[in-house]
């Protein structure tokens, strides 16, 4: 146990030490830039870096559309990495990879015995989750070649995908656009949009596990979160929703005032892995909720669109996974804040509705605010 211990410590410091002290001349100009990051199924990999006047950096590739890298000043103006990943595409490709920085879909979350049905039709999906379908089937959205462009404005990335009809199972050709914007106040914003040819469920997200500390603590058991929802969704042994939507107050689930995420944890059976009901005013942008890391002063807002959010807070990993700069991903070595309709929504008719149909625009926009305190 104690050299498991010296092990992690070792790693997260290495992490740190890399991440946090950049020197201000490696930073470039105001941009996007791109470089080559391996090859998929014969098809160029690239890596995106999207820069803006403050220094602030985020990476995408198109495989996944995933967000590579998030590096942003903590109080002491020290850059640091504040997302999960890994250094190479091989990371990426390996067994195991709990969807770092990846884009989730068809369907974000789980769907009940990937089943359901839509039009009188019974859909089955590949089951790959104790019986159930998780973010879109054994190949969704984050193990797909995304095409790239880069928009006028230097500050913006667009990625396109075509999902056929019957891919993973589900129905209609599915055209999805999603647009990565880093702006000038230091938010990344995403904007996701789709369209179909026939009925289909659509829910997409973005996947990225934060660490606000850049590396220096191995956890995010002191991070403070604040969600802004009064209920959950009830979920069974393997996080099915029951659809019942208990109150949160008085009870490990309350957020509505930051709070530690060790505070409560262990009174919450394998931890946060849940869906909250978020309290919206309309359908506008609004913010949901709020992380802060004491110790490096950063500070992040979430705002969106969406009806609820998956609070997870990195229950899976279990030291196999070796990261960026030989960081070791422990328990809980994250956190994430998955803006989204909610799990299972096809079989829960109270739920919001998440069918797709022709000659509808589905629009989701969400934005992850850094800044310090």
């Amino acid at each position: 146990m104690k050299k498991q211990t010296l092990l992690l410590m070792t790693a997260a410091i290495s992490f740190f030490t890399a991440c946090e002290n950049k020197p201000a001349d490696t930073v470039t100009k105001p941009g996007i830039t791109e470089k080559p990051f391996g090859v998929f199924e014969n098809e160029n990999i690239t890596q995106y870096t999207i820069t803006n006047a403050n220094g602030m950096q985020v990476s995408i590739i198109n495989y996944g559309g995933i967000v590579t890298d998030i590096i942003t000043p903590d109080k002491d103006k020290k850059m640091g990495d504040v997302v999960l990943g890994f250094d190479s595409l091989s990371g990426y490709l390996q067994k195991g990879n709990p969807y770092f920085g990846a884009l989730i879909g068809r369907y974000g979350n789980r769907i009940a015995k990937g089943k359901f049905v839509l039009d009188g039709k019974t859909y089955q999906l590949p089951l790959n989750n104790n019986g159930n379908t998780l973010h879109g089937g054994v190949k969704g959205f984050d193990k797909v070649v995304w095409q790239a462009t880069k928009l006028p404005g230097d500050s913006s990335l667009q990625l396109t995908y075509a999902s056929k009809d019957g891919e993973q199972g589900f129905p209609g050709n599915l055209q999805s656009t999603v647009v990565y914007t880093l702006t000038a106040d230091n938010s990344l914003q995403i904007s996701y949009t789709a369209t179909t040819d026939k009925a289909t469920p659509v829910n997409l997200t973005n996947h990225c596990y934060f660490n606000l500390s850049a590396g220096k603590e191995g956890t995010i058991l002191d991070h403070e979160v604040m969600i802004n929802a009064d209920k959950y969704t009830a979920v069974d042994t393997v996080l099915i929703p029951t659809g019942q939507l208990p109150d949160v107050k008085g009870t490990p689930m309350d957020f509505t005032t930051a709070k530690k995420v060790g505070k409560d944890i262990a009174s919450v059976k394998g931890g946060y892995d849940h869906n909250w009901v978020l309290n919206r005013k309309g359908n506008d942008l609004e913010e949901v909720a709020t992380v802060y890391d004491a110790g490096s002063g950063r500070f992040l807002e979430v705002f969106t669109t969406e009806p609820g959010l998956q609070f997870y807070t990195g229950n899976f990993l279990d030291s196999t996974l070796h990261g960026k700069n030989n960081w070791v991903y422990a328990q809980h070595a994250a956190l994430c804040l998955e803006t989204q309709h909610f799990p299972d929504g096809p079989n829960q008719p109270t739920f919001p509705n998440t069918i797709l149909k022709p000659g509808e625009t589905y629009k989701h926009v969400t934005k992850y605010k850094f800044s310090v305190k």
